[in-house]
């Protein structure tokens, strides 16, 4: 089904005949394309164990925990996302028995959500299956992943994300 030409090399091409930017278009639009093909790579995999990316991210995140839980605001800053994001996934992972919510034992006003056994195998199994799939990034060498990540963290810092 592959086109005959990259729809982004044209549209960078066309960009070019009216505004300045062509690099940074460029860019951003083959990042984005990137991102819409590596996220659906991964929903794909974790299909199958009735995940998505963000909900296996939150699984790992707790399993990751001493305890195994953390509160959904704390959940919400170290997922990145919005703290209004994060009810929804620990929703979905309770209603499928691999994460429960318990109250935080020193903040009655506080409760956590906890990875539950079931929860931390489907982790191993999930975790599994992305790595046998190169993180849906396969296509490159560890050198160019390396790369990769080290030429996006400084548009990372400068957005505050650390």
């Amino acid at each position: 089904m592959g086109l005959d030409f990259d729809p982004i090399d044209e549209a960078a091409r066309q960009w070019g005949l009216r505004w300045d930017g062509v690099p940074q278009m460029h860019a951003v639009t083959s990042l984005m394309r990137v991102h819409q093909l590596v996220l659906s790579r991964l929903d794909a995999i974790l299909k199958p164990h009735d995940l998505t990316f963000a909900r296996y991210e939150a699984l790992v995140l707790l399993s990751f925990t001493r305890r195994g839980s953390l509160p959904l605001g704390k959940m919400g800053e170290r997922l990145q996302v919005h703290p209004t994001s994060v009810t929804p996934i620990v929703d979905r992972l309770e209603s499928a028995g691999l994460v429960r919510r318990v109250p935080h034992p020193e903040d009655r006003r506080a409760i956590l959500a906890e990875i539950t056994d079931a929860g931390r195998a489907l982790v191993e199994v999930a975790t599994a299956d992305l790595l046998a799939a190169g993180f849906g990034l396969a296509a490159l060498d560890d050198t160019s992943l390396t790369g990769m990540s080290e030429l996006l963290r400084p548009v990372r810092e400068a957005a505050g994300d650390f």
